[in-house]
Parts: C-alpha cells; structure tokens; sequence
C-alpha cells in the first residue's frame, strides 16, 4: 500500500509531536524536526517503490519464459520481491 504525500507529512508530525508530549525527546523547535522525519519516512517508502519498478523489469524480461510455463505473473511477483528483499535484508511493510 503506498501512502499519500500528504499522509505521511500526517504521520511524522503526530510521531514528534506524540515523542515531545511523552517527554521522550526535547526539542527547540518542533517543524525543522518533522521535516527531517517526514523526509526520512519518505524515503524509505521510496525503497519500496524502487523494488517494485525492479521486480517488474525483471518480469518484463522473462515475461516470455512465464507465459510459456503458464506461471501466475502476481505469484511470479511475490517471489521475485521477497527473494530482492531477503537478498538486500530489507523489512518491507
């Protein structure tokens, strides 16, 4: 599931906000730090987004092959990004 710009700009203010309130960080100013998250969430949503641009590329490339052998191309999908995954140590969502 991709998340809209707008939410996770959302998100990284409640997550500051919520840390500041629960007295688990301290901070001068509270925008320059929602930035910094909301741009390091977007960026790891990023990571995912790359993969499955990849993972399609690759199925592209050996769409003639799964046709021949009658394979699923989601099934074919969910192998390819979990092996990509497990081969780079990433925890998708």
């Amino acid at each position: 599931m991709l998340l809209y710009r707008d939410f996770v700009a959302y998100m990284a203010s409640q997550v500051v906000k919520r840390l500041v309130e629960g007295q688990m960080i301290e901070v001068k100013a509270a925008p320059p730090v929602v930035d910094r998250v909301r741009a390091r969430m977007q960026e790891e949503l990023a990571v995912e987004e790359r993969l499955n641009e990849e993972v399609r590329q690759i199925l592209i490339q050996h769409q003639e092959e799964m046709r021949r052998t009658g394979v699923s191309y989601q099934e074919m999908y969910k192998k390819v990004k979990g092996q990509l995954a497990r081969d780079r140590k990433l925890i998708l969502r």
